[in-house]
């Protein structure tokens, strides 16, 4: 059994910077792509950016180009969210997720694992 564990949400201010990090337990993720959505309210989830294992980014949405960037370290079965200049829209529960098919990832149908999401709140 997967469990995804995420961390590094929380509060900051308009222009700011946080990293997410989401640690896979129960089986090397080897061959999967493994991404980050985030979900604000009152809206649909949506993928934010996407790495595969080979450390390759097929995805990444427009609005956060050049201010968020997704990485990863196999060794640690980890990967993670660098989010810098937020905005207030950035606002949302970020969830981290891995499935071995990136289309499914990216339209977060029938992924295979989740994790439990974290808060980040941009304050203006």
């Amino acid at each position: 059994q997967v469990e995804l564990t995420e961390f590094g949400g929380g509060f900051v201010q308009s222009g700011g910077s946080l990293k997410l990090s989401c640690e896979a337990s129960g089986r090397t993720l080897t061959g999967y792509f493994m991404g980050w959505f985030r979900q604000a309210p009152g809206k649909e989830r949506e993928c934010v950016a996407a790495i595969s294992w080979s450390g390759r980014i097929p995805y990444i949405k427009e609005s956060v180009k050049g201010r968020f960037n997704i990485s990863s370290d196999n060794a640690k079965n980890t990967w993670y969210l660098q989010m810098n200049s937020l905005k207030v829209e950035d606002t949302a529960v970020y969830y981290c997720a891995a499935d071995p098919a990136i289309k499914a990832l990216v339209r977060g149908v029938g992924v295979n694992y989740w994790g439990q999401g974290t808060q980040v709140t941009v304050s203006s």
